[in-house]
């Protein structure tokens, strides 16, 4: 049986997330660098802010919510889901 979208999907999250996170360090967490290359490669126009150095400083705060340094799986799951319900509500609104 053939995975559903929502299995592929779950899985392109996952896949996503350690593309980026092997790079450096930790294969379990981002680095401040591996989530910037990840929001440029993976978000580019969306989020609009991926070259903004100060404001990706900002994101990366704001995503680290247990304050270690480093953006977890948990943590990079939360941005992609306020992002799907951000372009959900854009989308929404077009139709």
């Amino acid at each position: 049986m053939a995975p559903t979208q929502m299995q592929q999907a779950m899985g392109l999250l996952i896949s996503t997330f350690h593309k980026y996170s092997e790079k450096e360090g930790d294969k379990d967490t981002l680095s401040k660098g591996e989530l910037k290359s990840l929001l440029q490669a993976e978000f580019g126009e969306l989020l609009g802010k991926a070259n903004d150095q100060k404001a990706m400083d900002q994101i990366f705060k704001d995503l680290d919510a247990n304050q270690d340094g480093t953006v977890d799986f948990q943590e990079y799951v939360t941005l992609a889901a306020c992002l799907t319900m951000i372009c959900h509500e854009c989308f929404k609104g077009k139709k």
